[in-house]
């Protein structure tokens, strides 16, 4: 491990293949559906408790996403991010810390950049690029089953 879980004092994550299973549900009136785990929002919760800020990225940009933040108090959420590990520099700068103080989990290629830069990286076991990247962390859930909470507990179990 690149880094040590006690010295986090940022988490970031994609939401797609994360958060959610990686489908979008479209209905016949061109409305876009994702299923959220509970447990994820719970995960907010114990960072918020645990003093750890998040900051959410995702190259998607739906309505759906910003109201999943807005309900779990999330204000660091930058959707339509192209260049994620350019964001999470400006993020680390802002906050005063290194990218080595920072936890990030995602799934797919756009999230390779930044999954190589950080203290701590993790991904799904579902991930369709475990054989282009191994993580620090492989969480024991699936994207939209709790993988969010899962790297989270992990992070804090060592705190």
């Amino acid at each position: 491990m690149s880094n040590s879980a006690k010295n986090i004092k940022l988490v970031g994550t994609d939401i797609d293949g994360v958060w959610t299973d990686a489908r979008m549900y479209y209905s016949a009136d061109g409305d876009i559906i994702k299923s959220f785990s509970t447990y994820d929002g719970m995960g907010v919760q114990l960072l918020r408790e645990a003093g750890i800020p998040l900051i959410i990225m995702t190259g998607e940009n739906t309505e759906i996403v910003a109201m999943r933040a807005e309900k779990l108090g999330i204000d660091r959420i930058f959707q339509g991010e192209n260049e994620k590990l350019k964001r999470l520099k400006e993020v680390c700068a802002e906050l005063d810390i290194t990218l080595g103080e920072v936890a990030y989990i995602g799934d797919d290629v756009n999230d390779l950049d930044i999954l190589r830069a950080v203290g701590i990286s993790a991904m799904p076991p579902n991930s369709p690029i475990l054989d282009q990247f191994s993580p620090d962390y492989l969480t024991n859930r699936s994207g939209g089953n709790g993988a969010f909470r899962d790297f989270v507990d992990f992070i804090l179990s060592q705190q």
